[in-house]
């Protein structure tokens, strides 16, 4: 273990309290760093200044910078020490980052809570639970969760597509053409891609090794098979009202105009409602077609979480900021501002929470949904995989090419870890 961290680890949380008094002695900064997403980078700026009020006596020093949550751990994994003090992260991320020393055991730096007048306790007690058991590997909490909302639905123009059109992607593709729109969706990504296969049955899994066991060449235990399930992506991808779009930016694809649908989550609920207007909408994934059945298109269910690098300078009071940006308050700023599903469960409980659109629909989406658990490995060729569907390199009539690129992902995803 390297000196730095060593001292991070030496360093417990009750001598956050004795740090205090030094800082106010010596006139000390605390120096801390924070990531978050691009969008949300004004509402950080308004937690940060809170966050410095609680503690008047303090002086803080607190840099922000952009990382999506969906792209932090590639980024931190490429040079922890360098990486954020504290940062936001899609729970799916969480076992390489513990593996890799990138996140702190909060078990052991508790006590810090205790100038935030609670306990760690008082944080699992607050957020739902299925939020808290995703953010707890072998018993021991590793972040702060702070939204509930990690998982994506369909937004639709309902002025120009029916509730009858999103039933399925058949109907939904064919009320786009005559409406000389288009249906978004990104296709080169194991976080979308797998809903197709989730939704048929078929499964991903952690082994203890860190490697992911995964099925997907193979038959389900729904008795669909992967080539058939391939068939009905292809079926999808290659209708001329179906847009393939690149991870992160289904944003700037909303706003350009040209979609109808697409399918996404609450961060772009503010986007599509404005390039909606009138007619925005959303619901549930559609149904689609695997060999001559319509299956319901599953979806990645997980939350957003802040955690605490393993090699923070000032462990304490990154642990002080983690739950400060993730508390009740900040949460509920974070609805208000960002229309961010919360994980508190006193916000959850709320009228507006409940009546808000794309909320809803995540909720009627969390039917179908499933926890993703996949090793590091399994990202690039599944999202290598994807790029062959979206981009038509694979032929729905030849079901030995099909078969030979689901065998190679499965290949690819399993390797041993080096």
């Amino acid at each position: 273990m390297k000196l730095k961290k060593a001292l991070a680890f030496t360093l417990a949380a009750a001598t956050v309290m004795s740090s205090v008094a030094l800082v106010n002695a010596e006139d000390e900064t605390i120096k801390l760093t924070l990531w978050g997403a691009e969008e949300d980078q004004a509402l950080l700026g308004e937690l940060v200044e809170d966050f410095k009020a609680a503690y008047p006596d303090v002086t803080f020093d607190i840099q922000i910078g952009v990382e999506s949550e969906s792209t932090a751990k590639d980024t931190i994994l490429t040079d922890v020490e360098a990486a954020a003090d504290v940062y936001s992260f899609a729970s799916d991320q969480i076992y390489d980052l513990v593996n890799a020393g990138a996140l702190l055991n909060l078990e052991e730096y508790g006590e810090a809570l205790t100038l935030a007048g609670k306990t760690l306790d008082d944080v699992k007690a607050a957020n739902v639970a299925g939020s808290v058991e995703a953010a707890t590997v072998d018993g021991s909490l590793y972040a702060f969760p702070r939204a509930a909302d990690n998982g994506y639905f369909l937004f639709y123009d309902s002025s120009v597509i029916s509730e009858e059109d999103v039933a399925s992607w058949d109907s939904l593709l064919a009320a786009a053409e005559k409406a000389g729109k288009k249906v978004g969706m990104t296709l080169a990504s194991g976080w979308y891609n797998a809903s197709f296969f989730y939704g048929a049955g078929f499964t991903t899994d952690l082994n203890d090794d860190g490697t992911t066991a995964i099925d997907w060449n193979g038959t389900s235990a729904e008795g669909y098979t992967g080539v058939d399930v391939v068939k009905g992506m292809l079926s999808i991808a290659g209708s001329p009202s179906f847009m393939a779009v690149a991870d992160g930016d289904m944003s700037n694809q909303l706003a350009a105009g040209g979609l109808c649908a697409a399918v996404s989550g609450t961060w772009d609920g503010i986007t599509a409602q404005e390039a909606f207007g009138d007619g925005y909408a959303a619901t549930k994934l559609p149904t689609f077609t695997v060999g001559d059945e319509q299956v319901q298109q599953a979806s990645v269910a997980g939350y957003k979480f802040a955690g605490v690098n393993g090699y923070a300078e000032n462990a304490g009071w990154a642990v002080l900021l983690a739950d400060f940006i993730t508390n009740e308050a900040s949460q509920q700023k974070f609805f208000d501002e960002r229309e961010s599903g919360p994980s508190n469960n006193t916000i959850i409980e709320s009228d507006a929470v409940k009546s808000n659109i794309a909320i809803a629909a995540l909720a009627e989406q969390a039917e179908f949904g499933k926890t993703q658990k996949v090793g590091g490995k399994y990202w690039d060729p599944a999202q290598t995989f994807g790029e062959l569907i979206a981009q038509g390199t694979l032929k729905a009539d030849d079901d030995a090419g099909i078969q030979t690129a689901l065998d190679t992902l499965v290949e690819g995803v399993t390797a041993p870890i080096e």
